[in-house]
This record gives C-alpha cells, structure tokens and sequence, in this order.
C-alpha cells in the first residue's frame, strides 16, 4: 500500500502476519499465543483503542490445512494494507525448514523441466501425476492438484502424530525438482534466481515476498524479525543416529538448506537492516555438545523471546501516528465524524463503477442546469446500481462544475446508524450551517445551538484555537444570517441543542437550504435508500424540502422501482404506480436505471479475471455471454467473476454450470464457502454479519467464532481430547475474509473499521438463507448481546467444551472469561481519562433490544451510569436522549418515568455537559439525591454514582440535599407536526393519565401518558376529515364534538373505538350546540348544552337517551356514585335532584342570593350535599331524605373581592376543597365544611388557575404574566418552588399521578407529583442561614436564621430532628468540642443545651455579651462584651470565674484554655482565664505596625500574628518571644475578613481576591493563588489544614445562555497538599454560609442546607457512616410528617449575674 512516511493510520487494528518456519517454532508460537498476545490485544485495546490479531498460517496442528503460498501472499498483503503500525513477526530458528512445492509452474518452464527429467533417465510419472495442465491461469502453468483435505477439522482423522510429518511423495517431488533445476542451471536453461524457488522454504518465501522491494516506511517500524542462533543444536546421540540411518542426498539438503538460511541471516536481512532500517533482533544458545538443543533449552528461550516481543511490539505500536476518532463532547462532532463515514463510505462504493452507463450524462446535465428546482429520482430496479452510479457522479460534481465550489453531502441510508428522522434533519442542518461557514469564515465551529443561546460570545467549548469573541464570515452569508437568525444554531463551541423538535428542525432545514447556498457555493445533496428505511423516514424528508427548490440547490436521490411512497411524497397528485421520464407537471426529474450494456459487463468480467491470475477458454467464455444476455447487471457480472476464477482449462462446464441470476449467485457463492471452509463457521460468520447493527470489527467477527460453541465443536478433533481453550484460529478467519472481500468490505464507524456488505442483497440472501427463523435470530442478537456486555455465549462464562462434550445434559465447570473485556470505557493511566468503548455503545443497546432482553436493556443500560459516561463523553448525548425517549416496546418498559426524569435532567443540562462531560457523575447526583425515594428504580444509577466516586480516589458526594431550585419534568412533548400559529382551545384529563387538546384548527390531539408521543386524531364522516369544536373529560370516558355538531364518545380503557352519541342540541342557534359540560357514571354519561335547561342522560349499553328538563339554564351536575340520584345546579342558584331510574323530580333548593351554582360535591357518607356559587360562597344541605326536599344546613359567605370562580379541585381522599379565584386561594375542610386557609395572590398578579398536590399539602397555581408554576406550602403560606416551563401556561392538569401543564402551542410539561411533594417537604429554615455549626463526631450539626429557632440536623436521617426554642432572636452559636454542649445566645441572654437529652440546663441574664466562646477543655465558656465586663464561667452550673475589664475583639482561646486572646489598640493582648488580669502583650513598637489578624495554633501557647504591613509573626504568649517568619508580598496583603488558618499552623488563608484564593505554606514558607471558575463567594479552611473549600460564581456565559448549571455557584474542593482539585459540585441556589468539618457544609439564602462528603484516598478520607449509602431499603414515610421534636428553654434564667 503506498502510504506515505508520518501519514496516519486510518485502522482500528493492529494485524501481525506471524512467519516461520512451522517445523521449528511450535513451542514458541505456542508461548506467544498463550502469554504474549492476549495480553497485548488487552493493552492496546485500554491504551490506544486498537485491536490486534496476529495471524499465523501454520495454527492448524493438521498440515493439510495450510495456506498454500497464494493464500499466504494475500494474508500478507492483507496484513501490510490494514494494520495499523507493525504488520510483520518473524521467528527464524536453526532449521531452515523444507522448500515447498511450487503451486504453479510456467507451460515453458514445467516443459524445460520434464524434458531435462527424461534426459537424465528420471521418472516423471509422479510429476506429470500431480501437476496438470491449466490454459485459464495467466500465463498458462501447470497447477499443483489440489490435496484431498477436508473443510471441518473434525473430520480428519489423521494421528497427531503424523501430522506434522512430511509426506513421502512431497519429499520425492521435492528431490525431482531440486535435481532437475540443479541440471537446468548448470546448462543455463534456467537462471539461478528463478531456480532458487525450488530450494527455497516457507519462511523464506513469505519473509522475501513481505519485505523485498517494499518502500522503507513500511518495513521501518513495522517489522520485526527475530534470529535464533543454536550452537551445537545436535547432540551427540542424534549424530550418530542420523549418519546410520540418513542416505547422502539428505545430508546435501542440509547442506543447501544451512547455505540458504546463512544467505537469509548474513546477507538478505542485514541488507534491510541498513536500507530500511530493519529492526533485526539475534539471540545466540550454546547448547551441551552431548545433549544438544533440548526441550527445556528451547522453553527458557521461548520465555525470553515472550518478554522481548511483548515490548518490542508495543514500542512499535506507541509510536505509530493513529489517526482516531476524536473522544469530543460536542455532537457537532460526532455529526462531523457521521459525515467523514458518509464521505468514505461514497469513495468505497464510487470505486465499483466499472461500466459507464449512459444515465451518468443525464445526472451530469441536471446538475449543471442552473434553472433546474426539481429534485434527481434515479429510478431502477434491485442490484442496478444505483447507490454506485449516485456515489460515482458525487465524486465527479466539482470537476462537472469547475467555475464554482459546491458542497456536496451523501448520505447512504441503508448503511447509516442512526435512521430517525429528527437525527438526518439535525445531521443535514448542523452540516450544511457548518460548511457554508467553514468555507467563509477562519472556523468551522459553527454548528446548530440552543436558540435561547444567540449571543455569538460562546465559549462553552473546552479547546478553541479562536478567540471565543471573535466571528468572522462572508459578507453576503452575514446578512443570510441576519435574515434567516441562524446565529442561534451557530456556535464556535459546538454545543447542539437537543431538544429541538421535529417540527422545528424542519422549518431551519427549509431556511437553511433557501438561504445558504450561492451561486458560487451550490448545493447537492444526495440521498440512497430512504425507501428502505423505516417507512415514514423518507416522506418527512422529502416533506421538509421547499418545493420548489430554492436556486442553487439541487437534490439527486435513488427509488426502487416497486418502492414508489417516496414519489407520491414529491408527487402527490400523480398515481402511485406511474413512473416516467421527462414528465413537466411532476414534481421530480425522473432518471429510468435499467440493465448494463452486456460488453461492457464481458469487458469488466475479463478485466476482474486478469487482474486476479485467470481467464476463461473460449467455449467458457461463450457460456458467460450468454448468461450475460439473460441478467446483465453489473452485480451479476462481479459474482460470475467469482464462479468463473474456479473454473480450469478442462472443466466440464455447461450454461446450467453459472447461476441464472443474482440471488442463485449469492447462494451458489455460499455454497462454495461452506465446502471450503466448513458450514458451521461460514453459517454463523455470516450470521453475525448480517445480524449486526453497524457491522463488525474483524476481531470481533474472530471473537464471536471462537465463543460460539457450534463452531468450536468442529475443532474438537475425534481422536482428541477436548480442550477448554480451543478457539478458531485466526488464519480461518482472515481466509474466509479474503475469499469474501469482493463483497464484504472494511469501512470506518467511530473509528473502527467494520465489515459491511457492499450490496444489500447479500443480507437479504443472507437472511432468507439462514435466519429464516425468529428464534434463530434471537439467538444470534442473544450472543453478540452477551459478547458486547462482556460475557460468553450462552451464560456468564463459556462453558468448558471438554466437560459439555462429556456431560451434555449436566451442569459443568466453566472458563472465566477476559476479566472486564467489554467496559463501557476501557481504563487508562491518565486519571478521568480513558477511551469510550464505541463498539459497545453502538451494538449492545440494539442486541439486547433485538433478543427481547428489555429489562437489561432499560436498567443495565439506559438507567446506567457507565452508560451514560460513555455516551456523553462520545458526543452520542443526542442519541442517549432519542433512547431514554423512545417508546418502541413500551410493554415491556417499566421505568418510562424514571427515563423520563433522567432525559430531562440531561437536556436541561446539556450544554454544560457537551463542553465538559466529566461532570456528568456529580450533576446526575446533585439532581437525583432528593428523589431516590420516589424512584427506588434509580438507586442502582446512584450506587454506580457512589462506585465510580470511589473507584477514581477523589471527589465529592451529596449527603444532605437541599431544596431543589427546580423540580425536573419527566415528560415534556412536542407535537411533531404541530404549527407555531396553532393554539389550545381546549384539554381535558382524567385519573388514567389521558389528556386531550383541542386546537384552533380543528384538530385534536391525545397522549395516553408515560411511555407514548402525542399523537393527532383523524376522524373521517362522508369521506371527509372533522373538525373538532371542543371536548369533555369525566372518568374513562372522553367526549368530543365537532363543528358539525357530531358527538364521539371514547372509553379511554377500552380499543380506541369511538363511539357516536345522537344527542344534539335541540336549539337551532348554532352557538348553543356548544356543549358545556360532561359526567360519567356508571355506564351513564350525562350531558348538557350551553345556555340549555336540559340535560341528557346516554346509556352506553342499551343505547338509549333520556331527557331531563330544569328550571333555568344548567351550569354543573353531580350523580350518586351508583348514578341512581343526580343534581343539577342551575344558573339562577337552583339544585334540581333527579331519579335516573324513574326519570323523577325528587326535589329542589335554591340560594337566596340566587347566584348561579358553579359546583355541587354530594358526600353520600353524610348525606350532605355542599353548593358553591360563582362567588366563592357554600351553602350546605341535608339530602337524606330522598322524598322530600333538601334541608338547609348553613351557609359560609366569601368575604373580600367577589370575585368569579376560575376553577375548583376537590379531593375526597384528604377531604379537601380548592376554590380559586383572581385574588384569592380558598381551601375548605370538607368533614365540617369550614374554610381552612386562604392565600392571597402577589401583590400586582392575579392567579389564573390552582390545583391541589396529591397528598394536599402543597397546591400549585398559575399567575398571570408569570412563566412559571408556582408551588405554596399550606402549612406555612410560603411559595417554596416554581416549576419551570418553556412558556406562559395554558392550564394545569392533574391525574393520578402527575401534574401536568399545557402550554398555549399544545405543548406537555408533566411532573411526577411525588417529586413535587419530596420537594416540596425539603426542610427550610424560615429565613436565610446565618450561621452552622457542626460537630466533630459527624451525627449532628445546628443552624440558625436570626429566629428565636435552632434547628439541630442529623447527618444520619438527613433532616432536623430538634427544634431548639428561645425567647428571642438568637444572634450566636458555639458548640463544644465534644459536642456534648451548646450555647447560644438570644435577647440577651445565654443558653446552654446539654445535646444528648435536648434539655436547657442553663440560662444565664445579665451579661450583656454580644458573643460566647467555649475553651477547647470544655470547661469553660466566656462571654464577650464590648459595653460591659466580659466573663469567664463554668459551663457546668453558670458560676464565674473571673470578669475581664477590656473588651477583646475578635478573640479566641489558646490552645491550653488558658488565655483569651484578641486585639485591641493595634496590639494583641492576652488575659489570663483565672485572674481576668491582662499579663501578656503583643506591640510592633518599633515599626509602629498593628496586627490585623491572628490565630491561636494547636501548639501550646503558639500564635501566629499577622501584621499591616505583611509580616508574619508567632508568638509565645507564655514565654512572650517573637520570631518573625516572612514578609508578604504586596499583592498577597492579608484581608482580616477572610483570614484563617489551619490549627496545626501550616496553612493560612489570606485573600480572596476576585476570582483566586491567595493561601500561604507556614511550613515551607510558599504563597500560592488558587484559581476559581469565577469571582470567589466564600472560602473555607479545614482547620485539620487537609483542605480548602470555596464558592464562586460560574464563569460567564453567553447573555442568552439559559443553560441551568451556567447560571449556578460552584463548591469546590482542593488539597492544601499538592493543590490538587478534590471535586466540585453545582449549588442550586445562592449560598451564604461555608463550613467544613470533615464533611463541607452550605447554608443557603432561603433556609435549606446542603452537606456535601470530602472522598480522598490520599487523606483516608471517607464519606460519613450514616449518609454513605443514601440508596439502602428504608420505609417510606410522608415527608410532611417528618416533624422535628421541639426542645423547650427554661421559662426563666436560673442564673442571674450582676
């Protein structure tokens, strides 16, 4: 292969051609295949993606079975082309080896020989026996026959033994030519060099042929050769014994042999060493002249031959420049690398296009037409050709069109990986933006973004070699922009917005094509196979194209011709059956591809034969023509090559010898395949081939084969005993390859090169053959499934072949397989770095699916971490979110909610994700961590979460989450097919998770809830399609009218059957047939009109309709719940009860205010039936007496605003009654019927709609001009969430069990209502977190907001436990080291808790303290105060020690709670904890400098002063010596607020100075900067001086960018050590206080706390007990009945101080 020197190598796979002698190296290719080459394949797979095969000819142990010297030339070959680096291992021993007969030997040469045979009176009968005479081999030879060896390995039945013994004619045939050539050359009837042929070995041939007159690139580097040299190889014995037994002509064959393999060792390969830099490795043995080269001689060489081999070839293989598939996160580049595969893919099948046809003109005059605006239909039948000619005239565009530079993108549907309609939109719309930039712009990083993102400022992107700020493009393409607003989709960074609907992409794809393309940049855009696809992929491309084209555009695409949807698509007035050329009023050109001229399918045939060594006898070729007359396709003629190649001069051949087309051709070929290389391996080979999703790697192919045990079995000889490592050679393999490679060709998937048929209709044969069964099928997905997820075939482990062979029917023991063979992404040494295994993402999902495994599929998969990272961090996150949306056997899905949740949380996070996916593990677990109790399904996915945190060493985890900000959808549907201009009428939805819209237009649309689309009803009356006016939802049922006054009624659990009710209005006014409103009960639906007095009673059963009149015009009804009584409410304030059965009027009651009845709640229990009117007021009756009139209860009015009603939500299950109103909430308890609470609307807002959560403690409104849902808390009024939507809301739904909005457009935005209420239940303090204190044991830590309330939180339970009350605003916090006391301080007064029993033992007055410290003893607690005395006292019962006379700001203890020590004056002072007295002092006299910060150290009376000016200091108080230690620079001046330091003395934080964290190494004297994403919020230090933790903002984004986790603080960790990052995770909301104490802890802005764990394996740092594994079984209890338990304070002080 002419590759030039440092070009890359475009293979997946490294492939070794294993040369040597097979007589001398069997221990040594033995060692190599156990020890050496597994461990290398495993190796480069991890490290450099690649796979290694090594092929060695001679693995068969049956010599028979031997490539002949043809096969192995073309292994060779095979090998140099496609090895990715080093492609040659030779073994060269002390034997030389036997020379081989030559396969083919020259009509002239083979004349020569027997006739200088016959001159020297030497029998050539055996010659002439073996050796026939062939005309079709160019030139005509004469050909070795072919040995009598059979295609399985079982059925030979040769001794093991004999094996490897040489036949005794070979040797004969062997000393005939040698003899005869030896005489030729003497009398110069043969040159020497061509006799050296005959005298030549195996390994001397394949080595000359591999390495002679090659190119020095590639034998440099990708050869090795190693020479063994054995001294004394004979002993003694085997001397004499050869010299008794061996004739003198064996001894003048050692001779030549020893000279040749001299020339081999001395001359040709040193030759090499220096033109080509050969690399050539010696080894000398000296052996004990007596005993010779011995078994255990040849073992210790074959070991250190293992070792030098396995580093040799990896040194090879590292330095060899791979060309990869990048691992970007951006799906634009995984889009970009889509579109290299198409264009390889176009080169490969251009490359078939050996008969010109005359449609090439026609293509070629369309494409040069400028005023052309029709699309190219090249029409034709199956295998004529059409994807080659498509593919041909691709590659010819730009030299047809030499004054323009068009862009040209194909696209091979049949051989894609993703055929949805969404991704080939996205696809051609992401390549088209990106290329028309790329071609006027510095940058081709301009592919589709988010919408909301239009700011051209991005720089989301990890690695950009432009300024991020910076745009430049064509003039005349900017103004396109500025027109068409494509700067939303463009980006330098790469991130694709993925949750653009189908609709959306339609609408850019139509601009893009009307805008983009110029006059000098063309557009063509070429598609083959969308009729073979999935049957509705097709129509909606061609229904995205602008008909008429737009100018500069032209679209080329192929048809079957008994395929013609895609025509009637571009054509819809045409009939479906007619195709023809030329047609004007069409919507298409039309090109007819019929069959191939048959002499150019002769001349192709001849040229395949002779390129190949063959031609055929001119009777042959006659019968070849005439085949050729009956099926001249092009396909045809290549598999005729196939036929014919076999055939010799004297075969017996007739016209029923060839196929009589192209499917009996296939199968002939596969005839001929089994008989060559045995049924089993060529069944399943093509099995899997055929049965692939993107096709398979040829070691994956080898793998599949040596794991599949119908194959295997073949190998177990009959005389042998079974072995648990038989495998199939790879030489098997690589032959049956090569006899298919005309077919079955290498082509490039994410990186890896994977066999593909060229033509589809080898799968069909392929299938028709073979997998004509479903469980067959099956079972093939089955094992490719298993050996994708890392397992064997048939089980965890391959079975043993030995013990299955024996024992069928019984259980046995197995093999292990490759530990770990198949991760999702292989390790690496680089830490948070390793390869994504794309084989794996590409085909397990799809294995899986096909082999019904669903549950493996869902949870192994879809609901996986690894999963997830391997997706992500392969740019596939688009197709990670088409497979958690897909819905493609619903049935068998059981976590549709679960992947629901999942999708959106990735969505709404996606453009973080794309530019750094690393982070995906810490967003999964900060967004998941409040919801695993409601998807217990997901704990799995958060174990892994918890897994992969340890496995890596480092990180952060969640412990206690807080409030989340935003509670993730785990729906939200777009109608595919709906317009922006259309708007919701109408929707209803009932308890079965139905909802159904009407739109503006006419038209409705249903989803049936999670697991289904929103799909569009088509209703059809008298061959027209209806409209719908509205619809009404009650129970099961779903009513629909039109606007031509039909009513359909729907069971929703029942078929999709709708049924026709004849209860039309009776009005003539075509506006009162609007209907107003609809009950069902009991098989009973009860309807009425608007602005109608009656209501009409349907029985579905029996068909019938009954007439129920009233007083006034109806407004509700409500039935029994045996529908036997039913109340209508009436619009002048009248409730009418009715006898369904009797059809009587039982009774009526009326309001005196009159006001018309909105709705009726009967409670049957009670027998009382509640009325609300328009205005919120509830009169109550007692309907017990059925035969009398109701009696009037009581009556509740509304007061404030009389407001109308909006709507009401009544929930008999809590007893609860929603009424909402423009100003006002109301919820009334339903048992006394006594309103409950009310809440107002926001001052300036008026609610709009209100419904209540499912347990009712929380409801959600909407507001008006308020994008958001709001969630209030009933206990406490408070709104504790708004639920995002894209949209001002339409209305709310609520089902069983979800929420769901609707938006104006028909968009659904569905909430799970359990996550609404877990999160809603998130404990919050009421205000924000002034301060928190943790302990040090990790079971408890407090908090306060500035109330009279501390709340005491367990680490274990992950909520507060305690409230601990006060009778006043608390303003200070201290906990004691052992945790055992707290003091607090409020109104005053001093508070000391005593922990463990939760009991105030001390309250202390008079101290007027404005703070409170705790000695480090425990002892002691000293109150501060700056107007009075401060205090030192016994923390036990309250009695002072002493009073110290001046205030100490900013003091602190000493290590040995024997000075309080703070500032005053510019000075530090220390004051004795026994007298009070001030007996040590801290003064810069002399530099007049004052200290502004300090802190005592955990070494005993040690201090560490920091001064004005930038010195550093300590200070022994008790022996009152200063030293100063170091002058900060400038820049890193101490800022008092921010300075801490670690108690041991080693680390000091100075400054946070906008974005960086300025800390300083006591120990080793260092100042350092940390970093931070953006400006620095908090900081922290681990007083263990182990860590440092710091909030800062985001880096700035784009203005537009609504990314969620763009806009949000960031905690992170680093080791003071070596400054290496811990973790980091994304705060959902504002944070106001940092604190870390083993774990980190975070107050927040609205109450709630999140406490994060600290993983370091450095540090032996672990996650605490209680929270490490938040995933184990717990009960399940009601969030809102977590109630901390209150911790009373005592009524008064018990200790008053003067």
């Amino acid at each position: 292969m002419d590759r030039p020197p440092g070009s890359a190598y475009r293979s997946s796979c490294v492939k070794l051609y294993l040369c040597s002698n097979p007589e001398d190296s069997t221990v040594e290719r033995n060692a190599l295949r156990k020890s050496v080459f597994p461990k290398l394949r495993q190796h480069c797979r991890h490290t450099r993606g690649l796979d290694v095969r090594v092929i060695d000819p001679f693995e068969a142990s049956d010599s028979s079975r031997w490539p002949d010297e043809q096969t192995r030339q073309q292994l060779i070959n095979e090998c140099r082309d496609s090895s990715a680096g080093p492609f040659l291992l030779a073994l060269i021993g002390h034997q030389y080896g036997k020379a081989e007969l030559p396969t083919q030997v020259e009509v002239s040469e083979f004349q020569v020989l027997l006739q200088e045979s016959q001159q020297a009176k030497i029998s050539t009968q055996e010659v002439e026996g073996q050796y026939w005479r062939d005309e079709n081999t160019i030139p005509p030879s004469f050909c070795l026959r072919p040995r009598r060896s059979t295609c399985c390995p079982q059925q030979s039945e040769v001794k093991k033994e004999e094996k490897l013994k040489p036949k005794p004619e070979d040797d004969g045939l062997r000393r005939l030519f040698q003899t005869t050539v030896s005489r030729c050359v003497h009398k110069d009837l043969l040159s020497s060099d061509r006799a050296q042929r005959y005298y030549r070995s195996v390994l001397d041939v394949d080595l000359r042929f591999a390495l002679e007159n090659q190119p020095k690139h590639d034998i440099a580097g990708r050869c090795l050769v190693y020479i063994h040299k054995v001294i004394n190889a004979k002993g003694e014995k085997e001397k004499r014994m050869n010299s008794q037994i061996q004739p003198q002509p064996e001894s003048t064959s050692e001779s030549t042999d020893g000279k040749l393999l001299s020339h081999l060792c001395d001359s040709f390969l040193p030759g090499l060493i220096t033109s080509s830099q050969l690399l050539v490795y010696t080894m000398a043995t000296e052996c004990d002249h007596r005993h010779g080269y011995t078994t255990a001689k040849r073992r210790t060489y074959a070991q250190s031959l293992c070792q030098q081999v396995y580093a040799d070839v990896l040194r090879l293989i590292d330095n060899v420049n791979i060309s990869e598939t990048s691992e970007s996160a951006h799906i634009g580049d995984a889009l970009a690398i889509e579109q290299e595969e198409q264009e390889e893919l176009c080169k490969i099948l251009s490359s078939f296009y050996e008969i010109i046809r005359p449609e090439e003109e026609k293509i070629r005059a369309y494409v040069q037409q400028r005023e052309q605006q029709r699309p190219l239909v090249v029409v034709g039948g199956p295998c004529t050709g059409k994807a080659v000619l498509l593919a041909h005239c691709a590659q010819k565009i730009k030299s047809w069109l030499p004054d323009s530079d068009p862009v040209v993108f194909t696209y091979f549907l049949n051989l894609s990986n993703n055929l949805s309609p969404k991704h080939l939109l996205l696809s051609l719309c992401s390549q088209i933006a990106s290329q028309y930039h790329h071609s006027r712009s510095l940058t081709g990083r301009n592919l589709l973004d988010d919408p909301s993102c239009s700011n051209n400022n991005s720089n989301c992107s990890l690695v950009s070699n432009l300024d991020p700020h910076e745009r430049t493009t064509g003039d005349h393409v900017s103004h396109c922009c500025e027109d068409l607003s494509v700067e939303p989709y463009q980006h330098h960074s790469g991130i694709i917005n993925t949750d653009l609907c189908l609709s959306e992409l339609k609408e850019h794809f139509s601009s893009l094509l009307s805008l983009m393309p110029s006059t000098k940049n063309p557009l063509f855009l070429i598609f083959d196979g969308l009729d073979h696809v999935n049957y509705t992929v097709g129509p909606q491309i061609i229904e995205s194209l602008p008909s008429p084209l737009p100018p500069n555009v032209k679209v080329l695409l192929t048809v079957s011709a008994k395929r013609t949807q895609i025509l009637q698509a571009m054509d819809p007035q045409s009939p479906a059956c007619e195709i023809s050329e030329g047609r004007e009023e069409s919507g298409y050109e039309c090109v007819a591809l019929g069959l191939a001229d048959r002499k150019q399918c002769v001349r192709m045939l001849a040229s395949l034969l002779s390129r190949s060594g063959r031609s055929v006898t001119s009777g042959q070729q006659a019968l070849v023509n005439q085949s050729l007359t009956s099926c001249c396709l092009p396909l045809y003629a290549r598999l005729l090559h196939l036929h014919t190649s076999c055939w010799h001069s004297d075969s017996d051949v007739t016209y029923s010898s060839l196929p009589d087309g192209v499917h009996s051709s296939i199968c002939a070929l596969l005839d001929h395949l089994e008989h060559k290389h045995g049924s089993s391996l060529v069944v399943r080979a093509l099995s899997y081939l055929t049965l692939s999703r993107t096709g398979l790697t040829e070691a994956e192919l080898s793998d599949l084969l040596s794991s599949d045990d119908k194959v295997l079995l073949e190998y177990v000889q009959q005389n042998e005993t079974p072995s648990s490592d038989v495998k199939v050679p790879q030489v098997d393999v690589e032959t049956f390859l090569v006899d298919l490679r005309s077919f079955l060709t290498l082509r490039t998937v994410k990186g890896s090169k994977v066999l593909f048929w060229v033509s589809r209709h080898f799968k069909l044969a392929v299938t028709k053959r073979y997998l004509g069964s479903h469980d067959l099928r099956t079972e093939i997905h089955s094992a490719m499934a298993d050996y994708f997820s890392g397992q064997w075939a048939h089980g965890i482990t391959k079975p043993s072949l030995a013990n299955q062979k024996s024992l069928p029917n019984k259980e046995t023991a197995h093999i292990a397989p490759y530990t770990d063979w198949q991760p999702f992404i292989f390790a690496s040494s680089l830490k948070d770095i390793g390869r994504v295994n794309l084989r794996k993402v590409l085909e397990l999902p799809h294995h899986l699916q096909e082999s019904n495994k669903w549950e493996k599929l869902e949870v192994g998969l879809l609901l996986s971490l690894r999963f997830h990272q391997a997706m992500v961090r392969a740019g596939l996150l688009g197709n990670l979110l088409a497979m958690l949306e897909d819905e493609q056997g619903s049935s068998h899905w059981r976590c549709s909610r679960e992947r629901g949740l999942v999708a959106n949380i990735l969505k709404s996070c996606a453009c973080f994700l794309q530019s750094s996916p690393l982070q995906l593990p810490t967003v999964m677990e900060t967004s998941l961590f409040p919801y695993l109790e409601v998807f217990p399904a997901l704990r799995g996915f958060f174990r892994e979460i918890r897994e992969e945190r340890r496995k890596r060493g480092s990180g952060l985890g969640v412990v206690l989450c807080p409030l989340p900000s935003v509670v993730p959808s785990i729906h939200c549907l777009k109608s595919n097919f709906a317009v922006r201009e259309v708007s919701v009428t109408e929707v209803a939805g009932n308890d079965c998770g139905m909802v159904a819209m009407i739109m503006d237009d006419g038209t409705a649309w249903f989803w049936k809830g999670s697991g289904f689309d929103v799909v569009k009803l088509l209703l059809s009356w008298e061959k027209s399609k209806l409209k719908f006016a509205g619809l009404k939802s009650s129970g099961p049922y779903i009513l629909l009218f039109t606007r031509c006054n039909k009513l359909f009624c729907w069971d929703v659990t029942g078929p999709e059957v709708f049924v026709q009710l004849n209860a039309e209005s009776e009005s003539k006014d075509p506006t009162s047939n609007i209907i107003d409103g609809f009950v069902a009960c009991q098989k009973k639906l009860f309807i009425w009109f608007k602005e109608e007095s009656f209501v009409r009673m349907f029985d579905v059963c029996s068909e019938t309709v009954t007439h129920f009149q009233c007083q006034s015009c109806v407004t509700c009804l409500v039935c029994s719940s045996t529908s036997l009584y039913m109340c209508c409410g009436q619009q002048d304030g009248t409730v009418s009860i009715f006898d369904t059965n009797t059809l009587s009027l039982l009774g009526t009651c009326s309001d005196s205010k009159r006001d018309p009845v909105t709705l009726i709640i009967l409670c049957e229990d009670k027998w009382e039936m509640a009325c609300v009117d328009r205005t919120g007021n509830l009169t109550l009756w007692d309907v017990t007496a059925k035969t009398q009139p109701p009696r009037f209860v009581k009556k509740i009015l509304s007061y404030g605003k009389s407001d109308n009603i909006l709507n009401t939500d009544y929930s008999e299950e809590i007893n609860t009654l929603l009424v909402c109103q423009s100003h006002l909430v109301t919820l009334w308890d339903t048992c006394d019927w006594e309103p409950w609470d009310k809440f107002l609307s926001p001052q300036g807002r008026a609610f709009t709609h209100a419904v209540l959560s499912q347990d009712g403690h929380l409801f959600l409104a909407l507001l008006d001009t308020c994008p958001f849902v709001l969630v209030w808390r009933v206990s406490t009024g408070e709104c504790v969430l708004s639920l995002e939507t894209n949209e001002q809301p339409h209305t709310l739904l609520k089902t069983a069990s979800d929420i769901i909005c609707v938006a104006p457009d028909g968009c659904l935005t569905v909430w799970d209502a359990e996550m609404i209420d877990a999160a809603g239940a998130s404990p919050t303090m009421r205000s924000r977190v002034k301060e928190l204190v943790a302990g040090q044991t990790g079971d408890w830590f407090y908090t306060t907001d500035g109330s009279e309330v501390v709340w005491r939180w367990s680490l274990k339970t992950g909520v507060p436990d305690a409230n601990l009350l006060h009778e006043g605003p608390v303003k200070k916090l201290r906990l004691s080291p052992d945790d055992l006391h707290l003091v607090t301080l409020s109104a005053g007064d001093i508070y000391v808790w005593q922990t463990e029993m939760g009991q105030n033992i001390l309250r202390l007055s008079g101290s007027g303290a404005s703070d409170v410290l705790i000695t480090p003893n425990n002892n002691f607690g000293i109150s501060l105060s700056d107007q009075s005395l401060s205090r030192v006292w016994k923390l036990a019962h309250g009695s002072i020690v002493c009073s110290i006379h001046l205030y100490l700001s900013d003091a602190q203890v000493s290590h040995e709670s024997t000075f309080l020590i703070g500032r005053r004056g510019g000075d530090l002072l220390a004051a004795s904890l026994w007298s009070g007295s001030i007996n040590k002092r801290f003064s810069c006299v002399e530099s007049s400098e004052h200290v502004v910060a300090f802190q005592t150290l955990s070494h005993p009376d040690f201090v560490v002063v920091m001064g004005a000016s930038g010195a550093v200091y300590t200070w022994n108080v008790a022996e009152e010596t200063v030293c100063k230690h170091f002058q900060l620079p400038y820049v890193f001046h101490c800022q008092p607020q921010d300075f801490q330091m670690s108690c041991d003395g080693n680390y000091a934080l100075l400054s946070t100075d906008n974005d960086s964290i300025n800390l300083l190494n006591l120990s080793w004297l260092v100042l350092c900067s940390l970093k931070a994403e953006g400006p620095v919020i908090r900081a922290c230090l681990d007083k263990t001086g182990c860590y440092t933790a710091y909030i800062s903002s985001s880096a700035p984004q784009e203005e537009s960018c609504v990314c969620s986790l763009h806009v949000r603080p960031i905690l992170t960790v680093v080791r003071l050590a070596d400054g290496e990052r811990i973790g980091s995770v994304f705060l959902p909301k504002q944070p106001l206080t940092l604190v870390v104490c083993k774990c980190v802890f975070v107050g927040f802005e609205d109450g709630s706390v999140g406490v994060y764990s600290i993983s370091d394996i450095l540090n032996t740092q672990v996650e605490p007990v209680g929270c490490s594994d938040p995933v184990g079984s717990k009960v399940k209890q009601c969030p809102f009945d977590r109630t901390p338990v209150g911790w009373l304070p005592l009524t008064s002080p018990n200790v008053t101080w003067p």
